[in-house]
């Protein structure tokens, strides 16, 4: 099979002419792997965009402001971004805001936004150092700018073929290489088929000599005749994703009104150092032939992963910081730093970096924390600091789609700092209901009220949430009524069900004690009104624990009738625990030996429910409600659990005797215990070797 196209067949072998066709150094199977954007390809091509002082040009455009003049970004009394008029000033980030007022009296100076203690809300204030112990800096303003800008990319971009990554708040790769593809066979059409099917056949020669780079940075090659080159193809697909590159910038630039410089090479380590090299809002294009030019010149701690102590190792070992010197190091050398190390710092040095843009970098974790000066002393104020964390948190989870449940965390950890110690307290977040900012804020001051409840809290240098775990969420699931039956088929599980168990009674559910409450929320006299605060989040989380739990078992979300309910098939209880210690002082009363009568108890029937029938139901005096017979001895159960723990939670006298359980022989001793869960209930789980306890409601 031969080419299609004549250009290129014009000079074939002959007897008479020994010549033979021009050719690229690349092959059809680089082409190939250039649309499938494999780091492989010679011809590969990945961009960086870099936004231009980000933060500075954020309150430029917010505030409106012509972006000629000078401005920074001041947090307290420092400087955290400085836009380029005001850098021609001389100023750096090493300054303080009053120096640089001094060195330049125009320079207009704008907070950060910050959170004030006991506010829900960040916001713009007139902020001054002394606010440092009452506001938390926040950078939520600038994050929804970087949101707008990435969506901004991708909105230009062909949805099929982008490759992005958000590598920062102001920082975006791109791999380009699918869509060069496909501009590259739309203007050369000759590319499309390999002659004889031979991928390694090698491609035909560029048909032209000069390529239009625009207003682009171009490194040069170092080399005298290096620009007299006839261009290749690697050449040809850099002008392309430079074109799309400028789009890019232009389409920030007009939707958002934000500057930013970009890197053009053919990985992401070059054009990351490329965004850099001509700053503000220009491109610079790094060819293939001019990379060992580009890095020759360069400090390699300049190099990302070479510029903390790595980089200070490499600088101590061989005595230099360029690359021009450290490439002359053999391999072997350089495995001085390791086997791995070594390997890969060769390379790098090289510009050789096979590293892929990972269009969704997942996270692990998130934090939000405050250092104090001066300490705070009070469990008030924890939780309004608590409050800022959350709001802060949640803020950044709804980056992660959280409110879809596409991405939630499993796990909150409260750090805290006393002094030179530090504490900490983690527990669940729950996964069967939406994740907001409530359910966050809940489990954070029980957390604290648990360090607090400890001891030896305050004062509190230092105070830091967290949450952790990030994982998909669940999709597809089915609902509980995919999981139930009805009507006739429950009956008939039932009676199957009755008639293989022998109507035995299962034994009593053992309860591992190890106390009383009161022994647990013991109150010391230095700190009882702080003590007594924490308590009361504690014992507010039991009892509303509690209560979730049974009216999640009064719902009926999937539209069952209560006849529908009715006919249910009741799981037994659980009442075996692996791990027990000690017996309960009460036996539940649907454990206690009955006593055996061929009469029937004397029974006393109220009138029923319109829509029960009379023989099959049981009034419960407490509940004041109807329900099925069958489910009497189960719901006893149910009012004994109830009484036993509100017993637990108003015990006062560490030494009571127990209450001795109706019908039993003996008074056996309680146990001396804590709140389940490590003093809260349902939120730190069910203790090891522990089954939770399934109380129906009939």
């Amino acid at each position: 099979m031969s080419s299609p196209h004549p250009t290129f067949d014009s000079s074939q072998l002959s007897i008479t002419s020994p010549r033979r066709i021009p050719k690229s150094r690349f092959t059809y199977k680089h082409l190939q792997q250039l649309k499938s954007s494999s780091p492989q390809t010679p011809l590969r091509v990945i961009a960086h965009v870099d936004l231009d002082a980000f933060y500075a040009q954020c309150e430029t455009v917010r505030l409106g402001i012509d972006p000629n003049l000078p401005l920074a970004v001041q947090q307290w009394q420092g400087l955290i971004a400085i836009n380029y008029p005001a850098r021609a000033f001389g100023l750096s980030r090493h300054v303080t805001a009053t120096e640089a007022r001094k060195q330049c009296p125009q320079l207009i100076l704008q907070h950060v936004a910050t959170w004030k203690e006991g506010d829900e809300n960040w916001a713009y204030h007139q902020n001054s150092f002394r606010d440092m112990a009452t506001h938390k800096v926040s950078l939520d303003p600038y994050r929804t700018e970087s949101r707008k800008i990435l969506k901004c990319i991708k909105e230009i971009l062909p949805e099929k073929e982008q490759h992005v990554e958000k590598a920062s708040i102001d920082e975006v790769f791109m791999d380009l290489s699918a869509q060069v593809h496909t501009i590259l066979l739309e203007r050369y059409p000759e590319l499309r088929v390999a002659p004889y099917d031979d991928p390694s056949e090698r491609l035909p020669k560029v048909p032209t000599t000069v390529l239009d780079w625009a207003a682009d940075a171009l490194v040069e090659t170092g080399e005298e005749d290096g620009e007299d080159q006839d261009p290749d193809w690697d050449d040809v697909c850099m002008v392309i994703a430079s074109e799309i590159v400028r789009d890019v910038r232009r389409h920030i630039k007009d939707t958002l009104g934000y500057t930013c410089s970009g890197g053009i090479a053919r990985n992401k380590m070059l054009s990351k150092l490329g965004s850099g090299y001509k700053k503000p809002n220009q491109q610079t294009v790094i060819r293939n032939r001019a990379v060992a030019h580009f890095l020759s010149d360069m400090k390699f701690t300049k190099i990302r992963m070479l510029g903390g102590k790595l980089g200070d190792e490499v600088v101590a070992m061989f005595g230099t910081d360029k690359v021009s010197e450290l490439v002359q190091q053999p391999l072997d050398q350089l495995k001085k730093l390791g086997d791995d190390t070594g390997t890969w710092l060769y390379s790098i040095i090289r510009g050789e970096d096979s590293s892929e843009v990972n269009p969704r970098t997942q996270i692990k974790s998130m934090l939000s924390a405050k250092s104090f000066r001066p300490a705070i002393n009070s469990f008030e104020q924890g939780v309004r600091w608590l409050r800022i964390f959350v709001a802060d948190i949640f803020s950044r989870c709804v980056e992660e789609s959280v409110l879809e449940n596409k991405r939630r965390p499993k796990s909150i950890n409260l750090h805290h700092r006393q002094g030179g110690q530090t504490r900490s307290r983690q527990a669940p977040i729950p996964q069967g209901r939406p994740l907001s900012e409530s359910v966050l804020f809940d489990l954070a001051k029980n957390l604290l009220a648990q360090l607090v409840v400890d001891g030896r809290a305050w004062p509190c240098a230092n105070l830091s949430l967290s949450v952790a775990g990030f994982e998909d969420g669940i999709t597809n699931n089915q609902g509980i009524g995919g999981f139930l039956v009805r009507g006739e088929e429950a009956k008939a599980m039932m009676s199957t069900s009755r008639s293989a168990s022998g109507g035995g009674e299962p034994p009593a559910k053992r309860r591992r004690t190890k106390g009383n409450i009161a022994n647990f929320f013991g109150p010391r006299e230095d700190k009882k009104k702080d003590f007594d605060a924490a308590r009361a989040v504690l014992l507010n989380a039991c009892r509303e624990s509690t209560r979730e739990d049974d009216e999640e078992e009064d719902e009926d979300e999937h539209g069952l009738q209560d006849d529908e309910l009715d006919t249910l098939p009741t799981p037994p209880l659980n009442r075996h625990s692996s791990n027990s210690e000690v017996r309960p002082p009460h036996t539940p009363p649907s454990a206690q030996p009955q006593p055996k009568s061929t009469s029937p108890p004397p029974h006393h029937p109220e009138p029923p429910l319109p829509h029960q029938p009379t023989p099959d139901t049981h009034f419960c005096p407490q509940c004041n409600i109807h329900l099925p017979a069958r489910a009497k001895e189960e719901h006893d159960d149910y009012h004994f659990a109830l009484n036993l723990s509100k017993e637990m939670r108003h015990e006062d006298n560490r030494n009571a005797p127990a209450v001795p359980a109706p019908g039993s022989a003996q008074k056996p001793a309680r146990g001396r215990g804590r709140l389940p869960g490590s003093a809260v209930s349902r939120y730190a789980g069910v203790e090891k070797g522990q089954a939770r306890l399934a109380f129906g409601r009939g």
